[in-house]
């Protein structure tokens, strides 16, 4: 492992963690090591650490040796510390396994979905959470009730909180609202981004880190964004928030894993194509993607 700046982060969750897009070749196997080459390359430009096998990693495409080695390739590249571990499946004890293959392979934390492709009720969900709690790493809550059509609520996360099992969110419903009742609910509980085009917003309401998506095409400019905003200098942040908006609102779009991917692309980093059953954008989608991304480099966003 190459020596990196110092983490000065209190909790390894906080900071900017990028979902890291997975590089894939021509043939759709996994390049690993151009995986631990970008990993290394986003905390050696301003972001903090890396989320791996979340939705932007195509985790659902990957087989079980190659979801582990993804982990472990990002640990041996930035240092388990700097690594969250997506665990999300459909049930509770394959989390758990999932859970516990990151604790061996030494990661901070890791992001638990609710169960995947069951519309799971409360007593499910609290039962879900146990059970990967037991595995003994710090759990970050996904809330993105789109994709799981289970919502974590405010009252919801707090009931997890209180009884020691989740010490995040990561806010995807992308309602800010949210921020304001989570804070009285459950104050110690910690607020991360989860949705890039509302990052401004989440971050004036109090957020303490950002699980983001478009770092991987743009690190600098967007830890520059993440940085003004929550330290409330606004004057800096919203320049770059209208700037890098017209790439961000993607990440709230069924097609954010190719957008960002050709981002990359068009950035000098590869990000290659992906598994079924994503497509590749349309050609208005691709021209759009590329105009803003195009705009973005000129203007001097890196």
């Amino acid at each position: 492992m190459e020596d990196f700046p110092m983490d000065n982060r209190t909790k390894p969750w906080h900071g900017i963690m990028v979902a890291t897009a997975l590089p894939l070749r021509d043939d759709l196997s996994v390049d690993y090591d151009g995986y631990a080459d970008h990993c290394r390359w986003l905390v050696e430009n301003d972001s903090d650490g890396v989320a791996v096998n979340g939705s932007l990693g195509e985790y659902q495409t990957l087989t079980s040796q190659e979801r582990a080695k993804v982990v472990e390739t990002a640990v041996a590249a930035v240092g388990g510390r700097r690594v969250m571990a997506g665990v999300g499946a459909y049930g509770a004890a394959e989390s758990r396994r999932w859970a516990e293959q990151a604790a061996e392979a030494g990661c901070g934390s890791v992001l638990l979905l609710p169960p995947n492709s069951y519309r799971a009720d409360e007593r499910a969900v609290i039962a879900h959470y146990r059970e990967v709690a037991k595995a003994g790493l710090p759990v970050v809550a996904y809330n993105n009730p789109y994709d799981t059509k289970v919502d974590l609520t405010p009252a919801l996360l707090a009931k997890l909180h209180e009884e020691g099992l989740i010490v995040a969110v990561k806010e995807f419903s992308g309602d800010v609202r949210r921020a304001y009742e989570l804070a009285e609910l459950a104050p110690e509980l910690d607020l991360l981004i989860g949705s890039d085009d509302v990052l401004l917003e989440l971050a004036v309401a109090g957020a303490v880190g950002w699980i983001a998506g478009y770092p991987n095409a743009l690190p600098v400019s967007n830890a520059a964004l993440y940085r003004a905003a929550v330290a409330g200098d606004l004057e800096t942040a919203l320049p770059l928030y209208r700037t890098l908006h017209p790439l961000l609102r993607w990440d709230s779009k069924t097609e954010f894993v190719q957008a960002i991917k050709l981002s990359m692309d068009l950035a000098g980093r590869h990000g290659g194509p992906c598994r079924q059953p994503r497509q590749p954008l349309t050609d208005e989608q691709a021209a759009i993607v590329r105009a803003a991304t195009e705009k973005a480099l000129a203007e001097g966003l890196r």
